[in-house]
């Protein structure tokens, strides 16, 4: 996704020589002074805008976030080894496939009858689960969670790879949070996993070593080569996400962006949303004209007029309107814009 132009400019001003030191940051060692001030000041902001708690660790890993539906399994899976999962989406079913060698993993609930398009709300939740699962924001439906469900059992674990730093959330709700970043943090390379300190360490024994939170935790995320330019870049971002007020101030812009969207389909008899109003997402707005001739036709022509990447999923067809924290208000207005002239041309 986008990253803010700020950001991109002031990491191809040191690409070639890191503040006077000779290297660029692909080329220097993670052991180096100089990576070391990155990555701390990665940690430390992260800590920051989220608020997040003393008792919690911070991972930077590497694997994305679909390592992780194995690893939260393998670190979590210490007590009964039962889990409950709520399948919302693609990744959320990957999650809960990945799962299930591990446990007796079982599925709380599903929104796969109306293809996904709300949140459910009635789970059927397990009296002994080490934890209970969610995918916060669903990428490919366009749909989120607006309230946290609360586990009978265990700890609630959350994807929130493509909502995370676009709106405050209370980190001590969750037992674990995790992240890739290629959303709204950083290229990919890196994962961001939050975790509580007293889940730390009770792994079962076939988690490999490079698996275990412990095996970062205790390393300080230097236990082997990190993605070091990723994390830079990381670091570049959240130090302009704090410039500009932080998390609070930038859902305030996410909130609005979405509306303008959201608001400018439900007065159209042209372009269509299917999700449920109350769990539609801030991040990814999915429409379609119900025609897929033309549908591929506004994306071709959307193309041609520099809006881009807005070709739907191959599971759902259609458009997907990624309005991240880089996306500027003025992008999401210039669609609007074209999406009414395509409609006056194609009615």
């Amino acid at each position: 996704s986008m990253l803010p132009l700020k950001v991109l400019k002031h990491a191809q001003e040191d690409f070639v020589d890191y503040q006077g030191c000779g290297m660029s940051v692909t080329e220097m060692s993670h052991r180096s002074k100089q990576y070391d001030a990155i990555h701390q000041e990665c940690l430390a902001l992260l800590r920051e805008l989220m608020n997040v708690p003393d008792n919690y660790k911070i991972l930077l890993v590497q694997g994305g976030a679909s390592q992780q539906f194995d690893a939260i399994p393998l670190n979590l899976l210490s007590g009964s080894k039962v889990a409950d999962y709520v399948v919302t989406g693609n990744f959320a079913k990957k999650a809960y496939k990945a799962a299930k060698p591990y446990g007796d993993i079982r599925l709380a609930a599903s929104s796969e009858d109306k293809t996904y398009t709300y949140i459910p709300k009635e789970l059927t939740l397990s009296d002994n689960a080490d934890y209970l699962y969610i995918t916060q924001n669903n990428t490919i439906f366009g749909t989120r969670y607006t309230s946290l469900p609360t586990p009978k059992s265990g700890v609630l674990v959350a994807d929130v790879s493509s909502n995370i730093l676009s709106e405050v959330m209370d980190v001590s709700k969750y037992g674990v949070m995790y992240a890739g970043a290629q959303k709204n943090v950083a290229p990919a390379g890196v994962t961001i996993v939050i975790v509580r300190e007293d889940l730390i360490g009770k792994e079962q024994a076939i988690c490999p070593t490079m698996l275990k939170w412990s095996t970062q935790a205790d390393a300080d995320s230097l236990y082997n080569t990190p993605p070091c330019f990723s994390i830079y870049m990381a670091m570049l971002n959240l130090r302009h996400l704090k410039k500009l007020g932080g998390v609070a101030e930038i859902q305030k812009v996410n909130e609005y962006k979405a509306g303008l969207l959201y608001d400018f389909i439900d007065n159209s008899d042209f372009y269509h949303n299917y999700v449920n109003k109350g769990d539609r997402s801030l991040m990814n707005v999915p429409f379609v004209t119900g025609d897929k001739d033309l549908d591929a036709k506004f994306v071709a022509e959307a193309g041609k007029n520099g809006l881009l990447s807005i070709k739907g999923h191959k599971l759902v067809g259609g458009m997907r309107a990624s309005i991240y924290n880089a996306m500027p208000v003025e992008g999401v207005k210039a669609l609007i814009e074209f999406m009414k002239k395509f409609e006056l041309e194609n009615k």
